[in-house]
């Protein structure tokens, strides 16, 4: 039996691949799993720098696997969240302390559109067509709404959840889900690209970085200034910024950039 996901990592990249390509990658409970395990991984191996998720095939991801979930999930206990994979994957990739490049590789449908908006910069073939199908069989796009109508907004989310319209990589775009669209020839020398100008940055300043995006939409005015007070004062007095800093004096590479 093939495995639901493939792993490697290159140079100081964890190239994570949803690996069912006969099922268009749909996320079964298996196959949410071993992107789970993969994630943890990468998170735990030093070497790794960043993560790129792509699919195998034709499709990136079609979205919840409806065959092998075997009906309708219940909501248990205090917190159903807490217990639903779906939910923990996206967390998972959203709060990913290193930066996940979606390699969006064809149709992203349903929840395959969760796995899109949890990464952190998304790069699609342009071939590839999008749709929040949900609505079509009778549900809503729930858990996924969560990350995805802050990228698209609510105006636009309204139009695409109602009608369950498909939409190209450059609508997807224009709409703010992904960053770029490009020719499918060209899919990883764009992948590349991204993952060589993150390279430049010191490692903990694109970690913080990272969160700055995360956390200041969240605070007020006041606590936002407060909040990147002290992250300044913080990495101005860290090695990596006196690295960074000496090697812009100096006009060479910085050691992580080398």
């Amino acid at each position: 039996m093939n495995s639901l996901t493939l792993y490697e990592v290159r140079n100081d990249v964890a190239w994570i691949m949803l690996n069912q390509p006969d099922k268009r990658n749909a996320l079964s409970e298996d196959l949410i799993t071993e992107l789970r395990r993969n994630l943890a991984s990468a998170h735990a191996d030093p070497q790794v720098r960043f993560v790129v998720l792509t699919g195998a095939g034709s499709a990136f991801c079609a979205g919840a696997d409806l065959k092998s979930l075997g009906g309708a999930p219940t909501a248990t206990g205090a917190d159903p969240a807490a217990d639903n994979p779906m939910v923990a994957l996206m967390q998972a990739l959203w709060n990913s302390p290193k930066p996940v490049i979606g390699r969006i590789n064809g149709h992203a449908f349903g929840g395959g559109l969760g796995l899109v908006a949890a990464c952190d910069l998304t790069v699609a073939a342009e071939p590839a067509m999008f749709s929040f199908s949900e609505v079509r069989v009778g549900v809503i796009p729930a858990m996924i709404s969560v990350l995805c109508i802050p990228k698209l907004g609510a105006h636009n989310a309204m139009w695409l959840f109602l009608t369950g319209e498909r939409f190209t990589a450059t609508r997807a775009v224009q709409l703010g889900l992904i960053h770029r669209s490009v020719p499918a020839a060209d899919l990883d020398a764009a992948v590349n690209d991204v993952v060589g100008m993150i390279r430049l940055g010191g490692p903990n300043a694109i970690r913080e970085a990272k969160q700055l995006v995360r956390q200041i939409p969240r605070l007020s005015m006041e606590d936002g200034f407060r909040y990147t007070s002290r992250k300044i004062a913080e990495l101005f007095a860290s090695e990596e910024a006196v690295e960074g800093m000496s090697a812009f004096i100096e006009k060479r590479k910085p050691k992580w950039a080398q």
